[in-house]
């Protein structure tokens, strides 16, 4: 049996330092982080219940316990709320159908001619993809796993400025699509291949960190539009596909969205 949660409050348990929690560091420690009798006693627990936990053996927490543990390890809102799904998985569901971009969102974004669109399934995988947003990146265009091509494209690494940054909020955001559905056939494949190519992705996957998907700002290194600094909102579509509409667009008057208007115009003259 899989032992989510106690896999998860061992992740984060080695990024805790005594030192945030104002403990002393002591002598030669041969542990990261803290120790699980530190942990327990912070968030007032028996050192023997924390070890069951974290074992496996016990997986029935109360909601004070989880939100104890949650504030000694330093979790966020969203952390904390993964916390507790792990303390309560959804029961697993039978592969259903491969996830399709809505027809009437595909149609819409296609009438966008200045504006960068695709749709992303819980996956990254691309379904659905506007002609700017394929000339941004050819990455866009459909049947590309984002993830897949960020960590293994070498390519990636000019292009995205902040290709740690992205990196990092990729991998958090996809355990916070998945939740406690890590056992999911696709999600277990694409893990598999990433963690068989790509030290990073190892690294960061082994912190369990929880980055929801949300807007940010993101710069790019285009080869004919030159430097690039977009608005990435991303918005959630109905339906249990939990598939996600990603718009770009630029602030009206920069040198950004000049650049997002050349782009646009190289695909115009197509």
């Amino acid at each position: 049996m899989d032992n989510l949660l106690g896999d998860y409050l061992r992740a984060r348990r080695e990024l805790v330092s005594p030192a945030d929690v104002g403990l002393p560091a002591g002598g030669r420690r041969r542990v990261r982080g803290l120790r699980r009798e530190e942990l327990a006693l912070l968030a007032g627990i028996s050192s023997d219940y924390y070890m069951r936990l974290e074992q496996g053996r016990d997986q029935n927490p109360s909601a004070q316990v989880l939100d104890a543990l949650a504030r000694v390890l330093g979790l966020d809102p969203d952390a904390t709320a993964h916390l507790h799904s792990l303390a309560a998985p959804v029961p697993a569901t039978s592969v259903g159908p491969v996830p399709v971009a809505p027809p009437s969102i595909a149609e819409l974004i296609g009438t966008w001619p200045t504006t960068p669109a695709y749709v992303q399934d819980r996956l990254t995988n691309v379904l659905a993809a506007n002609p700017i947003a394929t000339a941004l990146s050819p990455k866009y265009a459909p049947g590309h796993n984002l993830l897949r091509e960020v960590f293994l494209d070498p390519s990636e690494r000019h292009f995205r400025v902040e290709w740690e940054q992205t990196t990092a909020d990729g991998v958090g955001g996809l355990r916070a699509s998945l939740g406690a559905n890590v056992g999911d056939p696709a999600a277990t494949a694409l893990v598999t291949d990433l963690a068989a190519h790509s030290e990073r992705f190892r690294d960061l996957w082994s912190r369990h960190d929880i980055k929801p998907r949300t807007a940010h700002t993101t710069r790019f290194r285009h080869p004919a539009a030159g430097p690039l600094t977009l608005h990435s909102d991303k918005l959630t579509l109905p339906g249990a596909d939990a598939l996600q509409l990603v718009i770009f667009h630029a602030t009206p008057g920069t040198p950004d969205a000049d650049a997002l208007a050349t782009l646009a115009n190289l695909v115009a003259s197509k």
